[in-house]
């Protein structure tokens, strides 16, 4: 099996990490380093073997396919001229700073027949992967990402930065139309916001509640899933899950408190987690989701199939962060003529004393 020729675009924290794993992955040859910074470059290389180059533009010959880590405001540009240039390519996530945007790379991807994967690399963690077929008919999910503040991704804000993970997974496990959105958030460290809050209505009736912070204080990364027949944790940071199955009993409302004996009360409470909400511990085998991520792209590729995380899905998640965006932006916390809106509630501005 002939490796793919890959060239990774960016050397920042997460190209480093795509440059590392893909220069140990068996499935890709690294061809190329891509970074403006010389110095970024020349260390990149050096550490995994690879040429360094300034522009892509000088190995578009030598590679199949880009990975492209670049800061969100140049994916639109680089990724288009990948496209036209005939190369496949997995991008970082947000796809594009706009749906616009999005809209056209998928587009040049379906016309000339090539991947477009997006970097939403949460679908492949274990966590999330060992559950998500279990899961059916969910009717409430409520997630929170959380870490501190890396100084990082400061030319976006925490909901395309963070929350457009989970965004990403509700999508993927929901799978209905999106009706509703509000949302409020908060800018600490500069003009974007830094902590969000959002509901999502979709047109099943699921809601799912998302929290998302990056000046927090302890890292954070869970998912709580109800559906009519299970409850699920996924926990990211960890990746593993816990899932609660109500006895059949319970589902069928054959379980009558009223008819419980004292001893059967004192046994039941014991036994909760064991005979009721029966409780399990799911511990899948713990793979690199990047990797994965690299895996996934490069067998479609070869095979000819859709990636895990397309293009379409990447815009899907980028569609509903803006919408949590413009709601946010929507936000009022004062009562006129006071003008604190958006994301804009620090530094507060004077308040009038009563009377």
């Amino acid at each position: 099996m002939v490796p793919l020729r890959t060239a990774v675009i960016g050397t920042g924290h997460l190209g480093r990490i795509h440059a590392r794993l893909a220069a140990d992955a068996p499935h890709i040859d690294l061809v190329a380093i891509v970074d403006v910074s010389e110095k970024a470059r020349q260390e990149v290389a050096e550490q995994t073997g690879a040429r360094a180059v300034a522009s892509y533009h000088e190995v578009l010959n030598e590679i199949d396919a880009a990975i492209v880590a670049t800061p969100t405001v140049l994916h639109h540009k680089v990724v288009r001229e990948l496209l036209e240039a005939g190369k496949h390519v997995l991008v970082e996530k947000p796809i594009t700073t706009t749906v616009a945007e999005a809209d056209e790379l998928v587009e040049l991807a379906r016309d000339n027949g090539l991947v477009l994967q997006v970097g939403h690399v949460e679908r492949f963690n274990p966590g999330l992967e060992c559950v998500a077929d279990k899961l059916e008919d969910i009717r409430y999910i409520q997630g929170i990402r959380a870490s501190g503040f890396t100084f990082r991704s400061t030319d976006i804000g925490v909901v395309m930065d963070l929350m457009i993970h989970d965004i990403d997974a509700v999508l993927s496990l929901v799978k209905s139309r999106l009706v509703n959105v509000f949302a409020f958030g908060v800018a600490v460290m500069g003009e974007h916001e830094d902590i969000a809050q959002a509901q999502l209505h979709f047109e099943n009736g699921c809601i799912a509640q998302l929290t998302a912070s990056r000046v927090n204080y302890e890292p954070a990364r869970s998912m709580q899933v109800f559906s009519s027949t299970m409850f699920a944790n996924i926990d990211f940071a960890g990746r593993k899950a816990t899932t609660v199955q109500p006895h059949p009993s319970l589902l069928a409302g054959e379980f009558d408190l009223a008819t419980l004996s004292a001893d059967q009360t004192a046994y039941y409470r014991e036994h909760l987690f064991e005979e009721l909400l029966i409780k399990q511990e799911l511990e899948p085998e713990q793979t690199n989701a990047i990797a994965e991520e690299h895996r996934d792209f490069a067998e479609s590729i070869r095979e000819g199939r859709q990636v895990r995380v397309s293009g379409k899905a990447g815009r899907a998640a980028l569609a509903v962060a803006e919408q949590v965006l413009a709601s946010i932006a929507m936000h009022h916390w004062d009562a006129p003529p006071l003008g604190r809106r958006g994301a804009h509630m620090l530094p507060a501005m004077p308040l009038r004393k009563a009377g």
